[in-house]
């Protein structure tokens, strides 16, 4: 796969959703530090993701991938961080329940600083200024000044992700990730009068955590009841920070990107002879790739041709972002696509980026009976195509924030103004995240029903 290949060949390709940086001795500069800093995350681990995904491939287990739209620098803190990653646990437990198989945990952190946007520029007041791409890029702040693309904000990418990292390690070995421990947490979220109807399956994870303790398996005697394997992703936007942490795996020789676990291609940058493909395809790490509307049946066989050549289960997940309504209108032909080839993949489901509205108050958000629309139109199709419906991809955060519209408490369009903290595109708060998981649990168990009595 990458015998004719280095981790430099992207920059003669076509670049797009890229800054162009003012001061290329800035840069440089930047780069060659960069180059010099260890890795985020090793091969081996990149490795283990991808055996794990190839379980999912298989119909063996089942994908999680969520976190934050675009991590922000000044919303960075360790309560954060632990927020998301016990919903992400929580979560990840309901489907275990209800999929009956090992959940493979990736979040959207640790490197999620970088967006694609639909415009280069933004105006403000007859000021027209260049859009903000997030923190690695550029700043929020509406002058000239803080729009300037800046390379020095990539150093401050990699500390903040070094840091997250050593965190959620610490999190997912220490202690915090017992079973029980997030169970209970769970137990409270159904003790709301709209989660009510969800009590039936988290008292029959009790009783199933009851009987483990009573047959002696419990956190003394059983090393996976305290402690998870724990993953991070991105999108890989922004190639000189990739490449610069790109590194030659000493066991097996081959690249590896250092910046995370899992990195994925964005339905606005995955054109076949782009740079970013081509800078994905020579490394050696677990890869997504966006799939909207407008991809062809023919452009997804060459991109998985050039993706996974060597057919490599786990190697490639397809994460099909449509929108709700418009699942049946797209996911059949690459379905069919997919199957001419041959090809291993994992299907999962997007059902933020493709249902984001302006509310009449005038902020962007998500309604969540959309959200949940999209999954249901993910598994039916799957289920009629006789193919599995491997995993979810949500953004979404640990915090009460008020971003997405609906879920068991409600939210409307005059409650968005109160705790609207997204730098960018909407999220699912904690308790909308967790009431998805439980929805998706009833479609996997479906799913697995119909699957054994076919």
């Amino acid at each position: 796969m990458t015998k004719a290949w280095t981790k430099s060949d992207w920059r003669t390709f076509p670049r797009i959703q890229m800054p162009d940086y003012p001061d290329t001795g800035a840069l440089a500069a930047a780069e060659a530090k960069l180059s010099k800093y260890p890795p985020l995350v090793f091969a081996g681990e990149a490795r283990k993701l991808t055996k794990s995904l190839g379980q999912v491939a298989k119909g063996e287990a089942f994908l999680l991938q969520g976190g934050d739209c675009a991590e922000s620098f000044g919303e960075f803190g360790a309560d954060s961080i632990r927020d998301t990653f016990r919903v992400m646990l929580q979560m990840a437990m309901v489907l275990t329940f209800g999929a009956k198989c090992p959940v493979v945990k990736v979040g959207r952190m640790a490197g999620q600083f970088a967006k694609p946007r639909s415009s280069p520029t933004e105006t403000q007041g007859g000021l027209e200024l260049p859009i903000y791409r997030g923190d690695i890029i550029n700043d929020t702040a509406f002058t000239p000044e803080a729009r300037i693309p800046n390379p020095e904000r990539m150093l401050q990418a990699y500390t903040q992700a070094a840091a997250s990292l050593n965190l959620l390690r610490a999190f997912s070995t220490g202690g915090y990730a017992d079973v029980h421990h997030v169970h209970g947490w769970t137990l409270g979220f159904i003790e709301g009068e709209n989660a009510a109807k969800y009590a039936n399956m988290a008292n029959r994870i009790s009783d199933a955590l009851d009987f483990m303790s009573a047959a002696g398996v419990n956190q003394d005697t059983a090393h996976s009841l305290s402690s998870v394997d724990f993953y991070t992703s991105h999108e890989a936007l922004l190639l000189e920070y990739e490449e610069a942490l790109c590194r030659t795996d000493s066991t097996t020789g081959m690249p590896v990107a250092g910046s995370g676990h899992m990195l994925w291609i964005g339905d606005r940058t995955r054109q076949p002879d782009g740079a970013h493909v081509e800078f994905l395809r020579g490394v050696q790490n677990p890869i997504g790739l966006k799939c909207g509307p407008t991809i062809s049946a023919e452009d997804l066989k060459v991109l998985i041709g050039k993706l996974n050549p060597d057919n490599t289960p786990g190697r490639l997940t397809l994460i099909a972002r449509f929108g709700a309504g418009k699942v049946g209108d797209h996911l059949p032909r690459l379905i069919q696509a997919v199957r001419e080839i041959g090809a291993e993949v994992v299907w999962s489901c997007d059902p933020m980026h493709g249902n984001t509205i302006k509310s009449d108050s005038g902020y962007k958000t998500r309604p969540f009976e959309a959200v949940l629309q999209e999954v249901r139109e993910f598994f039916a199709i799957h289920n009629a195509e006789g193919t599995y419906p491997g995993g979810v991809h949500f953004e979404m955060t640990g915090k009460d924030v008020t971003e997405c519209t609906g879920g068991v408490r409600a939210v409307s369009d005059d409650d968005l103004s109160s705790r609207y903290h997204t730098v960018c595109d909407p999220r699912l708060n904690a308790s909308q995240a967790l009431e998805l998981a439980f929805l998706v649990a009833e479609e996997i168990s479906e799913h697995r029903e119909k699957k054994a009595a076919a």
